[in-house]
């Protein structure tokens, strides 16, 4: 199950409380009654490897170039040449 954090926004203690997701968000502490919020966490991405970099994805544009290029190479070069014969 989650973990969740909450804050009191009267003393601003934080303190957190194992939820189902299902759950409803508290509105009061459990224990003193006092009004809190939810607070949210960033989450935790690492990643990995030797970097990450721009070139990494192609751009759709890119992707089509290079299509084009190899279908009109290969149309040049299936065909017999002339010299051959």
């Amino acid at each position: 199950m989650p973990i969740y954090v909450y804050k009191g926004l009267e003393s601003g203690e934080y303190f957190e409380v194992e939820q189902s997701i299902h759950d409803d968000p508290l509105t009061h502490h459990p224990e003193t009654g006092e009004p809190v919020k939810r607070v949210i966490q960033p989450v935790g991405v690492i990643f990995k490897g030797s970097g990450w970099y721009v070139k990494d994805s192609r751009s759709n544009s890119s992707t089509n170039k290079n299509a084009k290029k190899k279908d009109s190479g290969s149309q040049t070069s299936s065909e017999p040449s002339s010299a051959a014969d």
